[in-house]
């Protein structure tokens, strides 16, 4: 199609009930097949609870499929620009947040539950490694950065 046939899509934020973000993307895209619908993308973002984004040319299709959808409340008022909701695009380093000196708490694998302090984070590869508190020997161990949680940010003193 010729650039100027095709239709400028906006960015519009539909209203949901908390941790049912998912559920009605599915829903409005199971509508929007059917009813063979221009929406172009659909996203639910883990940041941005109770709300949804969908791209479309055609928003009162959105505001029908929210209608028939049950954990869908309402469509917010006006459109985004793409540059207010590309920071929700790019992901973020499971790293983010997590230094050398942090105390922080294994939340899966063979070490879940014990309690660890932060030697090195490894920022390319997304892993940190740490030494167990509770081991006999001190011994570093590398593990995901997406299976420790904060317990506390404070320095330690060595």
């Amino acid at each position: 199609m010729p650039e100027e046939e095709v239709a400028e899509a906006e960015i519009y934020a539909v209203k949901t009930t908390v941790n049912q973000e998912r559920t009605v993307a599915r829903m409005i895209e199971a509508f929007v097949e059917k009813n063979k619908g221009d929406v172009r993308a659909i996203f639910a973002p883990d940041e941005l609870k109770g709300y949804i984004l969908v791209e479309t040319t055609n928003p009162d299709l959105i505001d029908q499929a929210i209608q028939t959808i049950p954990y869908a409340r309402t469509r917010i008022a006006g459109s985004s620009d793409i540059s207010e909701v590309e920071h929700f695009l790019t992901p973020k380093p499971t790293v983010t947040g997590i230094e050398e000196g942090c105390i922080v708490e294994l939340i899966s694998g063979p070490f879940k539950g014990e309690r660890a302090i932060v030697k090195r984070v490894d920022a390319t590869h997304e892993e940190i490694t740490i030494e167990l508190f509770e081991a006999m020997v001190p011994i570093p161990v590398t593990v995901r950065g997406d299976s420790v949680r904060i317990l506390s940010r404070e320095e330690s003193s060595e």
